[in-house]
């Protein structure tokens, strides 16, 4: 088997022209290679800036996909960068099929490419940031980092790939060291794409890091933001709140709502693309003559199994099951999932079920009953069929076989000792230091199952030959627990309840008619309310979006909606359900026009046209009043009292978020009392009975360090954000589908 059929990751490739010094000189130094290592920290700290894509190929033929500070970046230079990563990636995986996932990360992987070019990596050129080759070997071989591990692990069995797993399942430094060492052609681009990654991601730290450092609280900070925490303010205050008249009783004129806009049009600035989708959902499920099919095919399955032997289960499993999927776990009294209790005194073979358990009928069968210790300790020799430092098969299963048996003859016969064989033979690194020993486990340790077995099955002293996917080990057992307990081989059988063809055909015509009848703004909207459907809205949809809440897949309907004009009507099919979508609204990048933000505006004026109201109402009768009390009662209201309450908090009781109200209070000295004010709740007046200085000592020290690392939790956000908005990117690759 080929290194690429035995290495499977799913990762980025990169252009085997790039230099490989690093590569070389780890080589030299310990014949060790790089490893495998993501941009998990490039792409969370530029997430602000990555807009996310779709799938590749179509008929759209811009020239441009998007620009970056100006610069348009070539369609077909952008195609044919795709184009050869999922070349590497299909010989890597040794297929020609690419899955739209896989085509959706490499599309983004490409443009977060030209991101980091023209965005990122101007920045460490400026600050004169540099990633050394001794930093990418303590990285990746002396302390590798845990996407090394994460990237050899496959996603189907959520393990490392067996030929370099350790027994344990872990990953084996010894095997993948060798892998690496003895990589050539496209395991080596492979590689190198990985060296890469780990210095952009130095790269990333550093820049990060020196922003953070850059930040610096000043004494003076750290003294107000001391005082901000522990002096309390004592206020009493009046308050007319916006609520207490219905907005419906406000009349705002166009006029109105026009210098209101005019006035405050920078409240209504969108910093990027969005649409907005009203629709309904015909979902697809299942008919009762549905769910009857289901089971009395389930039945029917039930009824074969019975008859089965336990060597005939496997088959008949992957005949029936939902995906042909095999599913036998051992259990115990305590997470045992057949819901009749009999199964545990029930004969081996016996069938439970169908049992209708909400998305699948389940038929379950107790396969075997065995009693096992609760811990056992074992040790081990591996004779496996892999070479160690190359992953070459090394020797067949039955010479690995021969080879272990003839071993325990002589480990029987005296004529050679356990631990000899372990220092001289075994093929398993990771146990090696420990004479075979990888100490006591029970039946949640994470080790194979026939190896696992030979513990909790054996007996003390007992030394037999085990094969597992790695070789043929030969496993004494040290010593078991005198605990026990049984466990229950199941055997299950899933049976999908899912709607027929003709279920969805009658749902998708339903929703047919109903987009067809209903194709302009007005008929949906009237629609909707007639039918007393469910309207939900799809908001602040982005051009690059795959995904949308509920609606997985959504790639064609996000398409749809920055090609259609608004008040256009459509229809979606989704796995699940059948969709009929208005485009209800555009907003473009820049300050919106009236037009798209008339409501939003016309609540604020109606909440201002209240505070000229409110704040006129508290001049004419209390004007000259500077007692809140007094003030409360000539306006009928009530006067209110705050106490204890810290200069740094942005609540007040019975009164919620109030900024403004919050910043009165500590602006104002003691013993004042505030003209009428219109704040965040209503028109308020307030007087400061007293602030309460806290007499406790600072630790100007801590408390300078308490904001830095305030400061500091912001600074990528803030600073990459800043420089998306600086390099002005405008992202369409999603239109090269």
């Amino acid at each position: 088997m080929s290194k690429e059929k035995n290495i499977q990751p799913q990762v980025e490739a990169t252009n085997k022209k790039e230099s490989t010094s690093v590569l070389e000189k780890i080589r030299r130094r310990t014949g060790l290679l790089v490893g495998i290592v993501g941009l998990a920290l490039v792409i969370f700290i530029l997430e602000s800036l990555l807009g996310s894509g779709a799938s590749i190929f179509g008929g759209n033929e811009l020239s441009s996909i998007g620009s970056i500070h100006g610069k348009n970046i070539d369609r077909n230079e952008f195609l044919t960068k795709v184009e050869n990563q999922l070349n590497i990636i299909r010989q890597q995986k040794q297929t020609n099929d690419i899955d739209d996932a896989t085509r959706g990360q490499v599309l983004d992987y490409v443009w977060q490419q030209y991101v980091s070019d023209l965005v990122i990596k101007p920045q460490y050129d400026k600050v004169g940031i540099t990633v050394g080759e001794d930093e990418v070997y303590e990285r990746v071989v002396a302390h590798p980092v845990p996407s090394v591990s994460q990237r050899l692990t496959d996603q189907k069995t959520g393990k490392v790939y067996e030929q370099l797993a350790a027994a344990d399942g872990s990953l084996d430094p010894a095997k993948f060291r060798a892998f690496v060492q003895n990589a050539t052609g496209d395991q080596e681009m492979f590689i190198k794409q990985m060296e890469d990654d780990i210095k952009n991601m130095r790269y990333a730290e550093k820049y990060a890091t020196l922003i953070r450092k850059g930040l610096y609280a000043t004494t003076v900070e750290a003294k107000e933001s001391f005082k901000a925490q522990q002096n309390k303010v004592n206020f009493t205050y009046v308050i007319k709140r916006f609520d207490s008249v219905s907005d419906s009783t406000v009349k705002v004129t166009d006029a109105e709502i026009q210098k209101f806009y005019n006035d405050h049009s920078y409240l209504f600035t969108n910093t990027e693309t969005s649409r907005k989708i009203e629709y309904v959902s015909f979902d697809v499920l299942p008919s009762p003559a549905d769910v009857e099919a289901i089971a009395k095919d389930a039945q029917r399955a039930a009824d074969e199994f019975k008859g089965k032997s336990v060597r005939e289960d496997s088959a008949f499993i992957a005949q029936e099951s939902e995906n042909g999927a095999i599913n036998i776990q051992d259990m115990n009294k305590k997470n045992m999932i057949v819901r009749d209790s009999s199964i545990f005194t029930a004969a081996a073979g016996t069938v439970f079920g169908p049992y209708n358990e909400g998305a699948y009928f389940k038929v379950y069968k107790l396969q075997a009953i065995n009693s096992i210790a609760d811990s056992a300790r074992v040790r081990h020799i591996l004779i496996g069929t892999l070479d160690p430092q190359t992953q070459q098969p090394k020797r067949s299963q039955e010479q690995a076989k021969k080879m272990a048996d003839s071993l325990l003859v002589l480990i029987k016969e005296k004529k050679v000792t356990f631990d000899t064989l372990v220092k001289t033979v075994s093929e398993d690194g990771g146990s090696k230091t420990n004479g075979g020993d990888y100490g006591w486990f029970d039946e949640n340790k994470g080790f194979v199952e026939p190896f696992k077995n030979a513990g909790l099955m054996g007996t003390k002293g007992n030394i037999s030959v085990v094969p597992t996917q790695f070789g043929y080990h030969i496993i004494e057992v040290l010593d078991v627990s005198k605990g026990r307990h049984n466990t229950y081989k199941v055997a299950q059988i899933f049976k999908l309840i899912a709607p027929s063809d003709e279920t969805n055909q009658t749902i998708f015509g339903t929703a047919s008619q109903f987009a067809g009848e209903n194709n302009t703004a007005e008929l949906f909207d009237k629609a909707v309310d007639t039918k007393k459907l469910t309207k939900r809205i799809g908001d602040n949809i982005k051009e690059g979006d795959r995904q949308l809440p509920g609606l997985d897949g959504a790639k064609e309907l996000i398409k749809w909606v920055y090609t259609a004009k608004k008040g256009d009507v459509n229809i979606f099919t989704f796995t699940d359900k059948h969709v009929v979508a208005k485009l209800a609204g555009i907003k473009n990048k820049g300050i919106l026009p009236l037009e798209d933000v008339t409501e939003e505006v016309k609540v604020l004026a109606i909440k201002d046209k209240k505070a000229q109201t409110f704040l006129a109402e508290f001049n004419s009768k209390a004007g000259g009043s500077k007692n809140v009390e007094e003030i409360a009662t000539k306006l009928g209201l009530e006067a209110k009292k705050q106490e204890n309450l810290p200069l740094s908090s942005h609540n007040v009781e019975g009164l919620g978020h109030d900024d403004i109200l919050m910043g009165t209070a500590i602006g104002t000295k003691a013993g004042a009392t505030s003209k009428a004010i219109a704040g965040d709740n209503g028109v308020f007046v307030l007087n400061v009975n007293s602030i309460e200085e806290s007499k406790s000592p600072i630790d100007i020290k801590m408390q300078q360090m308490q904001l830095d690392q305030a400061t500091g939790g912001r600074a990528d956000y803030e600073v990459f954000n800043a420089l998306k908005e600086i390099a002005n990117i405008e992202d369409h690759k999603s239109r090269v589908d």
